[in-house]
């Protein structure tokens, strides 16, 4: 979808659903070049490459040339193909993971998402309700920050 049709692709994977850890050996060969070695069998590959070629040659690619029209189409996944890794950094896993699969880190954004603790939840309203000046009465400002 993402290399043929040219289509935004999300593909999200959580560190639930590493049955093994040879999955994170495709994802970070994915992260570092944009495609897995020998992920399709001869015939997928074949339909790939005959879908590939007309998009390569309105492109300006030598549709002749198998290497560039494959080089086309792993260009157009990593531009289109999209992934999100969720991981918990809580334990030796996550730590362990980044070691053997450098692309996590390498060729990833890395965002932490952590619960805010209540307390700077409550001074973050805080400090905003207090610069609103009209049309909110002094007495709600409390209220609505603990909302």
């Amino acid at each position: 979808m993402a290399g043929v049709d040219g289509d935004d692709t999300v593909f999200l994977f959580t560190d639930t659903q590493i049955v093994v850890e040879e999955f994170l050996e495709d994802i970070n060969n994915i992260l570092n070049s944009g495609e897995v070695p020998n992920l399709f069998e001869k015939d997928e590959l074949e339909q790939i490459m005959g879908a590939t070629r007309p998009l390569a040659k309105n492109a300006g690619v030598n549709e002749g040339d198998r290497d560039a029209v494959w080089q086309f189409f792993i260009n157009r996944v990593r531009e289109k193909l999209h992934i999100v890794l969720c991981m918990s950094p809580v334990g030796s896993s996550f730590r362990n993971r980044c070691r053997m699969f450098p692309s996590l880190v390498n060729c990833c954004t890395i965002d932490w998402f952590v619960q805010w603790p209540r307390d700077a939840l409550l001074s973050v309203s805080r400090s905003f309700f207090s610069t609103v000046e009209e049309g909110l009465p002094d007495e709600l400002k409390e209220p609505l920050a603990r909302v």
